[in-house]
């Protein structure tokens, strides 16, 4: 049954009685719902009405942070794509925030954030909203645009670092001002993970300490204008954690038993709802 038939089942008054969707959907995360009293199949999900089959869980391979109701159009996972372009362009900076090989010109990463990291994954971001995933829409579709804002402040042409001149005092304080707002943004994202699966909720965690690092490393220069060089390594530490657990979940979300001999399993968050049934049920 579609969700425009589940829809039209909607006007006999609900069940107000609460089911446990883990009882009947094996291990996947469960949420106080109402079932319809004419057909137990039939669930409500926020304001729409869908049936038991087309609900869909919290997965980091589809950037879906909980219980929803599948998207009513039929398009390829987006997720995947944006995550490796985010994956990717913040492993190569990141190498040169930690200084791999002495590496501390981060120019070659221009194209990477401007054409990888920046246009394709705002694709997959507008993608995804095509999927009615408004999480994944916003995260891929944001840090898009923050690839391309980078881009555009390391390009000569735009004239951004040359306009403070001799300014580094000021220069350091806004690119921190820049990375810190990066901060306070993810942690929202954070926090909108905490009932997912562990792999999703580390890999914006690890990018939000990286982005208050690296901010932090630019409040409190060195004595020649550059960034704080251990903060600054820091970050990149984590920034490099974070781009491992994007190429992970990307994977996860590209790997089936039809196509690898390697599939990914989704380790819950303690604060899923499926796992506190599961071990309620099993206790």
């Amino acid at each position: 049954m579609t969700s425009n038939d589940s829809t039209s089942c909607s006007t006999p008054t609900p069940d107000k009685e609460a089911i446990d969707l883990e009882a009947q959907t094996a291990n996947h995360e469960t949420s106080q719902i109402e079932k319809h009293s004419l057909d137990p199949d039939i669930i409500k999900i926020g304001n729409a009405w869908v049936s038991k089959l087309e609900i869909i869980h919290a997965f980091g391979g589809t950037l879906n942070p909980g219980l929803a109701a599948a998207p009513s159009r039929k398009f390829a996972n987006p997720a995947p794509l944006g995550l490796c372009a985010f994956g990717l362009t913040t492993f190569v900076l990141c190498l040169v925030n930690v200084q791999a090989r002495g590496v501390t010109n981060p120019s070659v990463v221009i194209g990477c954030a401007y054409f990888y990291g920046g246009f394709i994954q705002l694709c997959a971001g507008m993608w995804e909203m095509v999927l009615e995933n408004t999480f994944g829409a916003t995260a891929l579709s944001s840090f898009g645009g923050f690839w391309l804002a980078f881009g555009a402040i390391e390009t000569d042409a735009f004239g951004i670092v040359s306009s403070y001149g001799d300014d580094i005092n000021g220069l350091n304080n806004m690119l921190a001002f820049f990375l810190i707002a990066w901060f306070i943004f993810t942690f929202g994202l954070v926090l909108c993970t905490l009932r997912s699966t562990v792999a999703f909720f580390l890999l914006f965690f690890t990018l939000d300490m990286a982005f208050l690092l690296l901010g932090i490393g630019h409040l409190y220069p060195t004595d020649a204008g550059g960034p704080n060089v251990g903060v600054a390594k820091a970050g990149g530490v984590f920034g490099l954690l974070s781009a491992f657990l994007a190429w992970y979940n990307a994977f996860a979300g590209l790997a089936t038993k039809e196509n690898s001999l390697i599939t990914v399993r989704p380790i819950p968050m303690p604060w899923n709802l499926g796992y506190k049934a599961t071990k309620a049920k099993s206790g």
